[in-house]
C-alpha cells in the first residue's frame, strides 16, 4: 500500500501573485514509522508541451526521522515562502507554465512516491486559437 500525501496551501484560492507569501502544510500517512527514510517538500514550476520540458525549483527542504520530533515523519510539517516575480503561470497553445507544491517520500528499499498541488502564479490569461484572416473574411 502506498504512503497517502496531503498537502493545504493556507490560501482561499489556489492564485498567487508574485511577492505573496505561500504557507503550505503537508503530512504523510498510511505508512509505517520504520519505511520512512526521509520527506522532500519544495516548491517549483515546470513546463509541459511541445520541446523540451523544463523545471526550476523555488523553495527545497528535506527531513530525515533524525530531525523530526520522536523521529517521526508523519506528523503534519509546515513552511513558507515568498513566491518570485516570475515565471509566470501561463497556458499557450505550445507550452504551458505550471507551477505546484511537492512532496516526495523516501521509503525503504529505494521506493519513493510524491505527489503535486498545483496553483497559479500570476493573472496570465491564457492563449487561444485566434481565426484566420480567411474565415473572418468569408463570415
Amino acid at each position: 500500500m502506498e504512503p497517502l500525501i496531503s498537502i493545504r496551501l493556507h490560501h482561499p484560492k489556489p492564485i498567487f501573485q508574485p511577492g505573496n507569501i505561500l504557507r503550505c502544510e503537508y503530512q504523510v500517512d498510511a505508512v509505517e514509522l520504520q519505511q520512512l527514510t526521509a520527506i522532500e517538500a519544495s516548491v517549483l514550476w515546470r513546463t509541459e508541451g511541445k520541446g523540451d520540458e523544463d523545471m526550476g525549483v523555488h523553495f527545497f527542504e528535506r527531513r530525515t526521522p533524525h530531525e523530526a520530533p520522536g523521529n517521526d515523519l508523519r506528523q503534519a510539517f509546515f513552511f513558507e515562502t515568498s513566491l518570485p516575480p516570475s515565471p509566470l503561470s501561463y497556458e499557450g497553445m505550445i507550452v504551458r507554465i505550471c507551477w505546484c507544491a511537492r512532496v516526495r517520500v523516501f521509503l525503504r528499499r529505494g521506493r519513493e512516491v510524491f505527489f503535486d498541488k498545483t496553483f497559479r502564479l500570476g493573472a496570465v490569461r491564457a492563449a487561444k486559437f485566434a481565426a484566420s484572416p480567411a474565415s473572418v473574411l468569408s463570415s
